[in-house]
């Protein structure tokens, strides 16, 4: 008798699309299915916005110098904070086609709610923020890179263009030209040096001399820093609206299945109730 309980408990709680659809009418069994693997592709995508909310966080720590406002953190702890009610949403739209209740229904339609609007949110501050960015980089790394300060070494200016030179492998603003014509130079013996730093790892005779030029990095930093802030952006905002898709299709099953009365359980009575 015990054994029987158990498995009929084990059984509420069990799902399976392909007999949920021979078994009920598809009004209100294809919005199970969808909501369960809506539930599943919530947790993937929370993830994958968690991913990029951190990376958006760490890329602009690291280059906090050429980012003097710091709201353009704010998207990323917002993407982050979105990540974490993802999951427990994609919970209730697992749960909610096994065991239906109008309280966990509910429960789930605020939340995506709240969502719609963090993401929302999200990707205007993304957009605008960025675009900022942008317009900000040219003027910061111009101003860094033009106090570079070939006596002392570890002045300020000086060890930052040295980092982002390492870090983004590139030299110069837009390219290691520009150490010979609008940068501070450095001449020695008739030769015009960059800085050393702008030397690839493999060749560690490197001087920064310019004859040698094929033992430097090409690129300027300004267009690498571009490109991985273009990247994120991208990838944020494609995160944003797969995540938006989700959440409408999740409320749309979930309001359709609102609709349906919750399934009563049936009991054996006592005719002596009666009597």
């Amino acid at each position: 008798m015990k054994y029987r309980k158990i498995r009929r408990i084990c059984s509420n709680f069990s799902f399976n699309p392909f007999l949920l659809l021979a078994t009920e009418p598809w009004e209100t069994a294809l919005p199970k299915v969808v909501l369960t693997f809506i539930g599943f592709f919530l947790w993937g995508v929370s993830l994958l916005l968690l991913f990029g909310g951190i990376f958006l966080i760490l890329t602009y720590k690291s280059y906090g110098a050429f980012f003097p406002n710091q709201f353009f953190l704010l998207p990323g702890w917002l993407a982050i904070l979105t990540a974490g009610l993802l999951f427990p949403a994609g919970l209730l739209a697992v749960y909610i086609p096994v065991k239906s209740s109008h309280y966990h229904q509910g429960t789930l339609m605020y939340l995506l709610l709240v969502l719609f609007c963090l993401e929302a949110s999200s990707l205007t501050m993304t957009q605008v923020y960025s675009a900022k960015a942008c317009y900000q980089l040219k003027s910061s790394l111009g101003h860094f890179f033009h106090q570079y300060n070939w006596s002392f070494p570890h002045h300020c200016s000086t060890e930052i263009v040295d980092s982002i030179h390492k870090q983004l492998k590139c030299c110069g603003i837009y390219n290691y030209t520009d150490w010979t014509e609008g940068l501070p130079k450095y001449l020695q013996s008739g030769h015009v040096f960059v800085p050393e730093s702008c030397c690839k790892e493999t060749f560690l005779d490197c001087s920064g001399d310019l004859n040698q030029s094929e033992k430097l990095f090409k690129e300027g930093c300004l267009m690498k820093l571009k490109k991985r802030l273009h990247f994120i952006t991208h990838y944020m905002v494609w995160c944003g609206v797969l995540v938006i898709c989700l959440e409408v299709l999740a409320a749309v099953s979930n309001r359709i299945l609102m609709k349906v009365p919750p399934a009563q359980d049936f009991h054996m009575l006592d005719s002596s109730a009666f009597s």
